[in-house]
């Protein structure tokens, strides 16, 4: 079945159940998805953005417009969107009064195997390696993909495991990304006051000063190439926000060979060798100045 690409609230809430929590798949910085069902059976993914978006009519509907001709085999493809301006009553200083609010969804296909932190952190994970390996290189190609295959870079502000869908083959897609673009982030600036993003996955430039560029999408893509790679969760705190004590356990344990081969030990030299490029990888991407992390051609250059 063939959906028109502007679609009405309406639609989007009969096919959700009315965005109930049983067809509730995901929820992230920018809203909250649901799994939607066609008349024909075939299953999308309905995300409902939250309310502080800063992007308005024209302007939100030309965004989506660019992200929806955004295809790679590794970014989720968008299929759909919803701009609905809708009146609500709502009860101020005692007064029933007329309000605007307006309705915002992004549709995108389903993938039925969920979000990799949906695998990569259960007990016991059935990841092996060479899945692993597959997956940092895909996410890299997409990620290439965005900051330098579109007409402007696209920067994701929020890459983490639950933005990374795998579809039946286990190949990753990333999602989410140009949301920071819907929130208005990237319009005439290179910094907000409104930071957006996965404690313990943000750059520190990000978070502390709000200046956005390509390298803080590097920076997160360090310790998610890290957590791929060691099966540990990145468990930053408020205190750690940026997940400093994570990065520093993994320099001290995962760059000694004896230790990578003890916890792959099916593995040969060659494999592990290639383990403790990643794990190299991914510490110069978390390098506390932007300047110093690597490009992400360069980073697949080092893939190999």
């Amino acid at each position: 079945m063939e959906i028109p690409k502007e679609l009405p609230a309406q639609f989007l809430r009969d096919i959700t159940d009315g965005f109930s929590d049983e067809r509730k798949i995901g929820e992230g910085s920018f809203g909250v998805v649901y799994k939607g069902r066609l008349a024909d059976g075939k299953e999308i993914a309905v995300k409902k953005i939250r309310e502080s978006s800063a992007l308005y009519d024209k302007q939100f509907q030309n965004e989506v417009g660019s992200l929806m001709e955004v295809r790679h085999e590794n970014i989720v493809k968008l299929i759909g969107y919803c701009y609905e301006i809708q009146k609500k009553v709502v009860e101020h200083n005692g007064k029933y009064i007329l309000t605007e609010t307006v309705e915002k969804l992004l549709c995108h296909e389903y993938m039925s195997m969920g979000s990799l932190d949906n695998h990569l952190f259960e007990t016991p994970c059935r990841l092996d390696w060479h899945v692993r390996f597959n997956i940092i290189k895909g996410v890299c190609e997409g990620l290439r993909f965005l900051h330098e295959g579109t007409q402007r870079p696209i920067i994701h502000l929020d890459l983490k495991p639950g933005n990374i869908l795998l579809d039946d083959d286990m190949a990753p897609k990333i999602a989410d990304f140009g949301l920071s673009r819907l929130f208005g982030h990237e319009q005439t600036r290179t910094c907000t006051q409104n930071v957006i993003g996965a404690i313990g996955y943000m750059a520190p430039e990000y978070l502390y000063r709000g200046e956005i560029s390509i390298q803080s999408d590097i920076y997160s893509l360090g310790l998610l190439t890290i957590e791929i790679v060691t099966g540990e969760k990145n468990c930053a705190n408020r205190q750690d926000m940026t997940a400093q004590n994570f990065i520093e356990n993994v320099r001290q344990n995962w760059t000694d060979m004896q230790y990578i081969a003890s916890k792959y030990p099916s593995l040969d030299i060659d494999c592990h060798n290639q383990i403790r490029r990643c794990i190299d990888i991914g510490l110069s991407c978390v390098k506390i100045s932007r300047r110093e992390r690597p490009s992400i051609g360069e980073i697949i250059a080092r893939l190999g």
